[in-house]
């Protein structure tokens, strides 16, 4: 029988000090959009947001909206309960991002049994709101 997945959009946790520079990113939910910051300059995705792009230096870097699919790049199953709110087990996963290879956000994956989370699987982006934060979680594509 697989093991049960009891982490879930209705968990508790320490919220994110949110600033100019990252808010697109913990507010983009309320829309149900994923947004990452873009160099308008060579259109490279930066995550986590830098006010200068990594790769052409440019500082012309803006907030866009992003698919919010991807792939399971690699993940770990927690049996430790960290915080209250956040009983285990759960998956910690980090998911590359459709748009560009190396794009890849550290989040949780939800919605399906622990045993049935592999690399390669197929997600999309779904948020959990905790007060003005929406927090990108990430479910198996085709997930109800």
């Amino acid at each position: 029988m697989p093991a049960p997945n009891s982490f879930t959009e209705n968990f508790s946790r320490v919220l994110p000090r949110i600033t100019g520079r990252n808010a697109h990113f913990w507010h983009g939910g309320a829309d149900g959009v994923l947004r990452l910051m873009r160099c308008q300059d060579c259109r490279t995705y930066l995550h986590p947001p830098t006010p200068v792009c990594q790769s052409c230096r440019s500082m012309r870097v803006t907030p866009e909206p992003v698919s919010g699919r991807g792939v399971v790049y690699a993940f770990t199953v927690n049996h430790y309960q960290w915080l209250p709110g956040m009983a285990p087990p759960y998956v910690i996963a980090t998911v590359e991002l459709a748009e560009q290879d190396g794009l890849q956000l550290l989040t949780n994956i939800v919605g399906c049994a622990i045993d049935d989370v592999v690399t390669g699987m197929a997600v999309e982006v779904v948020f959990a709101q905790h007060e003005d934060v929406f927090v990108p979680l990430f479910r198996p594509v085709n997930t109800p």
